[in-house]
Parts: C-alpha cells; sequence; structure tokens
C-alpha cells in the first residue's frame, strides 16, 4: 500500500498509540518534526529503538532518545566532514601539481585523453565521462570568478585552478583513471600505502564524505566499496569471519583507518580527540543505547580508541 500523507498530529498520535512511543511534549514534538521531518527523524534512527518483534518501539523509549540519536549522528557527519576535507584538498593538490609537473599548464593536456590511462572500455568510458565534466567548466561561463578570470585573462584554466571547483568524487576519479607514474608519485605522500590501495580508500571515503555533506545517516552507513586489508586492521585485533574482517572495511570505522593513513599524526590524533569526546558525551548522558550495541551499529572494534598508539 502506498503511504498516505499524515499532519504533524497525526503523526504524533501515530507514534503514540501505533508505534508505542512515549511523548510527553507535543508541542516541542512537533516543533521537531517541522525542522527534520518525520521520514528524516523516525525514518532515519527508529531501528535501534524498536523491538524486531512487534516492531513497535521497546517500552519506555521516548521520542526525545530518537532525537537525541538524530543530533549525535549530526555531530559526527560535522566532524567527519572536516577532516575528510583536509584529505580532498591534499589530493586536489597533489593530483594538480604532479599531472602539471609531467604534462604541463595547459588546459588542453587534461581534455586530452592521452594523457590518462585510455586502456579498456570502462576506463575509457570513465575518461571520456570526466573529460566532459571538466570541459564543462572551461569552456563556458560558470559561478567561479577565478576560472572565468583565467579564461578570459589568459585563455587557459590550469588545473592547479580548476581542482578548487572539483568535488571529491571528481578528483577522486581523476586520480584512479591517471598513469601509474602519477599515482606513484601521489601515493608516496603517504609511506604505508601504495597507489591500489589509495584507489581503493579515495573511493569509499568519497561516499562517506557525501553522506556528511547531505545530511544523511552516517552511524550506520555502509558502502559497496571496501578499503584493503591493512595492518591496522592486524594491530587492532579485529575479529574475522573467514578471512574477512568483520569491522574497518565498508563502515564508518573503515573512514577512521583510512584517515590513519591519509592524515598527518597532528590533525589525526585531534580527530580522534574530538571523536572520543563526542562519543563519550553521547553515552554519559544518554543511556537508550549500550556502548556496545552503538559501537556495532557504527562498526568500531571496542578497542577502537587505541588506534592512535599503533604505528601505521
Amino acid at each position: 500500500m502506498l503511504k498516505i500523507f499524515l499532519n504533524y498530529d497525526q503523526q504524533i498520535e501515530k507514534l503514540k498509540n501505533e508505534k508505542n512511543l512515549q511523548i510527553d511534549d507535543t508541542v516541542y514534538a512537533k516543533d521537531i518534526l517541522r525542522q527534520t521531518s518525520y521520514y528524516s527523524l523516525i525514518g532515519g534512527y527508529k531501528d535501534i529503538f524498536k523491538n524486531p518483534t512487534t516492531k513497535k518501539y521497546k517500552d519506555g523509549t521516548r521520542f526525545e532518545d530518537i532525537v537525541e540519536l538524530y543530533y549525535f549522528d549530526e555531530s559526527l557527519r560535522q566532524l567527519f566532514l572536516r577532516y575528510l576535507i583536509k584529505v580532498e584538498n591534499e589530493i586536489k593538490s597533489q593530483v594538480s601539481y604532479y599531472f602539471t609537473e609531467k604534462n604541463g599548464e595547459n588546459q588542453k593536456e587534461y581534455l586530452d585523453t592521452a594523457n590518462y590511462n585510455y586502456v579498456g572500455k570502462k576506463n575509457q568510458r570513465d575518461i571520456n565521462r570526466l573529460i566532459k565534466i571538466l570541459e564543462g567548466y572551461v569552456t563556458k561561463p560558470t559561478d567561479y570568478h577565478y576560472i572565468n578570470h583565467a579564461q578570459k585573462k589568459y585563455g587557459n584554466v590550469p588545473l592547479w585552478v580548476l581542482t578548487n571547483a572539483l568535488t571529491f568524487g571528481n578528483i577522486s576519479k581523476m586520480y584512479m583513471l591517471l598513469p601509474q607514474d602519477i599515482q606513484i608519485k601521489v601515493s608516496r605522500n603517504y609511506p604505508c600505502i601504495n597507489e591500489s590501495q589509495m584507489t581503493s580508500m579515495l573511493a569509499v571515503m568519497v561516499k562517506f564524505r557525501n553522506v556528511c555533506a547531505h545530511g544523511e545517516r552516517l552511524f550506520t552507513y555502509r558502502t559497496v566499496d571496501s578499503i584493503p586489508d591493512l595492518p591496522m586492521h592486524k594491530k587492532l585485533g579485529i575479529a574475522q569471519k573467514g578471512t574477512q574482517y568483520i569491522n574497518g572495511k565498508n563502515d564508518l570505522f573503515s573512514v577512521v583507518i583510512a584517515l590513519r593513513y591519509l592524515l598527518n599524526d597532528g590533525w589525526y590524533r585531534e580527530f580522534i580527540k574530538e571523536l572520543k569526546v563526542l562519543i563519550d558525551k553521547y553515552l554519559k548522558k544518554h543511556d537508550s543505547i549500550a556502548e556496545q550495541e552503538l559501537y556495532e551499529k557504527m562498526g568500531f572494534p571496542e578497542n577502537w580508541r587505541k588506534i592512535t598508539r599503533y604505528r601505521k
């Protein structure tokens, strides 16, 4: 059956009477539903509070419990996005530097398929698609004054100018499609990983970055792609099912591991410090979710706090 429209009062009545959710302050509940929408709040954060048998909320579950989890996840998004952008900016800088070092600063070079790994039908399709995106920035007026200025004054937009306007997805795709010699030069800035590992890590990080930027549910998010098995998985003693690690591959903890390899030590320690404070604050203030259950939803092993003790 199609979902039918319910006004705010009806939404609240449904939650109270049909779903066993405790709502003491209906004015507050209505204000929150106006701000967040029923779908984003209830649809996104209800599962952890529900009885899987009855499909209703566990006895004693309050509307505020869902709201507080929603705001915790929002804070997680803000934290992860801040540090993912640091990685994004570094990758943009390095890709533009090493590409230009090899091919020169003329925009025709990054619009030339010969300067990419143009082997195989999939690569060819992806390269053609990428070049079309890049052409869109440099062949017509844009919303970016610095691109318009370079095009008008010099008739040329160097890659180091263009990369400011590119998305993390654009630049990571470009990295994946570049010849191996440029990939190696970029990956050497991160001594403990190679170009193949970096490609896999970027594919996962781009998706998590988009979740953070678009306000989607982060703490339970999983990607189809996975980061590679890394020494940090073994050092943390992450459990395995067969030969597969059960945490830190395509969950939120995979981003924590990837950042360990792609952020400098100072930034990473600050990130972990902020992450600990955020999680501790939530767990201390709210007893509606057990610490272990929260970690399971996030894909965090119980000893995740020790990650800075181990060398990469």
